[in-house]
């Protein structure tokens, strides 16, 4: 029955979408000069996404979701005249986004094919049985899959695909839902690479800013960063108190229960992550190595790719380089060099080892796809001016409410963030204007700052197409929908709760008093919503 209702719903957007698209065609044929889109720079920008977030929320199908807000994207951009909804679509849209991430979509590969040999090698099965005898308790496997995270912070791609990788045989001996690992993995990504100096983030940081300010200013709005701090102190809660709330307890009730990793939507991960025997002469470090080696070539292949041997210091190489081309540049060295470790150590055959590749290309195929309509769709609201339309938004609301301004940067942020699915796009087009807001007041400037750094993670976070937490769904071999529906509740606790303290900072203006009453209200609002779901009966499904 639930079945038949979704198609309908999903069946009855198309055909008004569809409808839409051949009764205005008709209007605007006639048209044929090229002029900017009438919904340029306009509310209707942010309408794509918010069409493909609450579709993939629905009906839990986010290929079709995505695609329709991209179908929808294209019309508006190009007053929906035919030729050029269809140039939208596939060159703006498709092709745009495959070219311009290319190099995240060869990482993932990589990281397939190292997961696919470790397992064969029987790295993983040797760490699983190792954390069985070390690792007592499902709090101690969620801990250490935290504890790893925050470790990871040099970039959040790599951190949501090895943390992944490693934990999974951890969490799921003990049954940990998948849904849980995915939200510790995305709550754990972008969040530490936020608040580190040394991290692909800081150096994209660096660049939107005046030059020579970036990486103080960084370092600065790190206390100030309420969203990334308080999301640490709620997970640790969380984690310690031992309860769920919001759809993710059905997801832990059915794990812990009925043994049920997945609630829904298991099949099409399971096809990607079928496996065969692993070799039972496999021990821990030949998992252990092979991270170490990938960790240590990245980031020399970060640093190298931002200039180091050309005379620059290793914080400048940071924020010279380029992720997308430094990170499988890392990945294919290590690649190589796991290989032939493997071979030598007589866990894989050079035959078998070439049969993993294209085993754990399989296995990435539902990231990819995901991360190229969702980065379409992200193409779609440039199209439309999205950018120009808050900028306008954000000049407007710095002439009144100069106390009030943090907070309202921060809704601002989380909106663009979630709406966009792009942090780092978020945080390249407010902090110019942020800039602008304070030009007499070097506290609340720093304020500010993390004000729309925070906005940006937290709203990149809750979005079903940011890439961050299409990754983490990969990491965690989860559905992205179940995902996305478990972490929604908790991410935006953690940003309620957020946004209350920017309103208190625009007045104390002093984070080391913000940040413990910070971290109480966490603690309490845990404990109202322990108390407030203990009385809620639980039915399985």
């Amino acid at each position: 029955m639930k079945n038949s209702t979704t198609k309908k719903v999903l069946t009855t957007i198309i055909a008004s979408v569809l409808m839409l698209g051949t009764m205005t065609v008709v209007a605007f044929a006639t048209d044929g000069g090229e002029s900017v889109s009438g919904f340029y720079s306009t509310f209707w920008a942010l309408v794509p996404p918010i069409i493909a977030i609450g579709l993939a929320l629905i009906t839990k199908e986010v290929y079709s979701s995505l695609l329709i807000g991209v179908i929808a994207g294209a019309m508006l951009a190009a007053d929906f005249k035919p030729l050029a909804i269809v140039d939208n679509v596939v060159e703006g849209g498709l092709i745009d986004a495959i070219s311009g991430t290319a190099g995240i979509f060869l990482f993932l590969v990589i990281l397939g094919i190292i997961v696919a040999l470790v397992n064969k090698a029987g790295g993983s099965a040797a760490f699983g049985r190792w954390a069985q005898k070390h690792i007592k308790s499902r709090t101690g496997a969620m801990i250490a899959t935290f504890v790893l995270g925050v470790l990871i912070f040099i970039d959040d791609y790599f951190n949501c695909l090895t943390v992944g990788s490693v934990m999974l045989p951890v969490t799921d001996s003990h049954r940990v839902s998948r849904s849980k690992l995915a939200y510790l993995i995305d709550a754990t990504a972008a969040p530490i690479c936020m608040i580190a100096p040394i991290s692909s983030w800081a150096a994209a940081v660096s660049e939107y800013t005046a030059e020579g300010q970036g990486l103080q200013l960084f370092i600065k709005a790190i206390p100030y960063n309420f969203y990334s701090l308080l999301t640490f102190v709620f997970i640790i809660g969380l984690v310690l108190m031992k309860f769920d709330f919001g759809p993710m307890k059905l997801h832990e009730f059915n794990a812990q229960v009925k043994g049920d990793l997945f609630t829904s939507g298991q099949d099409d991960i399971q096809q990607g992550e079928k496996m065969e025997e692993s070799n039972p002469k496999g021990r821990v470090i030949d998992l252990i190595l092979p991270v170490i080696i990938l960790i240590a070539i990245c980031v020399f292949a970060l640093v190298y790719k931002g200039g180091i041997l050309d005379g620059s210091d290793f914080i400048t190489a940071f924020g010279n380089t380029d992720a997308t081309v430094a990170l499988p540049w890392g990945g294919i060295i290590a690649l190589v060099i796991l290989v032939i470790y493997l071979i030598c150590r007589r866990l894989v055959t050079f035959k078998e080892a070439m049969a993993c590749v294209p085993k754990g290309f399989i296995a990435m195929v539902p990231a990819i796809m995901i991360l190229t309509l969702a980065t379409a769709l992200k193409n779609m609201t440039g199209l439309l001016g999205a950018d120009v339309y808050v900028e306008g938004l954000m000049k407007s609301s710095a002439e009144s409410l100069n106390n009030f301004l943090p907070a309202i940067i921060f809704l601002v942020a989380c909106g663009l963030a979630f709406a966009t699915g792009t942090s780092w796009g978020t945080f390249g087009i407010l902090i110019p204007i942020v800039q602008v807001m304070f030009p007499e007041n070097p506290t609340m400037l720093v304020i500010g700052i993390s004000a729309c750094l925070a906005g940006a993670v937290c709203g990149d976070h809750c979005s079903p197409i940011s890439d961050t937490t299409i990754m983490s769904s990969a990491g965690a071999q989860c559905n992205h929908v179940n995902h996305v529906s478990t972490q929604l509740p908790y991410a935006i606790s953690v940003a309620a709760i957020s946004f209350v303290m920017y309103i208190m900072a625009g007045f104390i203006q002093n984070a080391w008093i913000l940040l413990p009453v910070g971290a109480v209200l966490t603690i309490a609002f845990l404990f109202v919503m322990k108390k407030a779901t203990a009385k809620k009966p639980l039915e399985s499904k």
